[in-house]
């Protein structure tokens, strides 16, 4: 399995985008990868299209530096999570090791809010692009854009091409 050992943290909220945190979930933990889904404060969130997804741990209890990725999904969740200064800390830290951190759709707003796209390619979903651009990013409309240890996807027609970037850059990262 090309990810044995590796933990990938994902961020869940109310309302996140179902396929954009199943999807690489599935995908992740089929190649070997243990998936850790964090939450707000709720034990369970229930996706735009009615799927509930329970976490596994609070952003409280998360010490980011045992991840070797972070996967954020799309949907109304990034605006919630954009909120917690929890969650923003956890995104830079992953950030500025050096390992992955994934996002797609509006999930673009995490990165927005930690301050990590100035001068960054990235992708999002086109509703947000100014959002991206006034951050400082320079905006590609593609399937998939990787910018170092960024990975941007614009929506869940990408997740495909989304969820191989994922994996080829947490293969290449040495495991915690």
């Amino acid at each position: 399995m090309t990810l044995e050992g590796r933990t990938v943290l994902f961020f869940a909220g109310p309302h996140y985008e179902d396929l954009e945190l199943w999807y690489p979930k599935i995908r992740l933990e089929e190649e070997g990868a243990r998936t850790v889904v964090v939450g707000l404060g709720e034990p369970v969130y229930v996706g735009k299209k009615g799927y509930p997804v329970t976490v596994d741990r609070q952003v409280d209890d998360i010490l980011p530096e045992v991840y070797d990725g972070l996967v954020i999904p799309g949907g109304y969740a990034p605006d919630h999570i954009r909120r917690s200064e929890k969650a923003l800390a956890i995104t830079r830290a992953i950030a500025d090791a050096g390992k992955p951190v994934a996002f797609i759709c509006h999930a673009a707003w995490v990165p927005v809010s930690a301050g990590l796209l100035k001068g960054r390619k990235v992708t999002c979903v086109r509703a947000i692009r100014d959002d991206v651009v006034n951050a400082g990013a320079q905006y590609l409309d593609e399937p998939v854009v990787v910018d170092g240890n960024l990975i941007s996807s614009r929506t869940p027609a990408d997740l495909p091409q989304f969820c191989r970037a994922i994996i080829r850059a947490l293969a290449a990262t040495p495991t915690n």
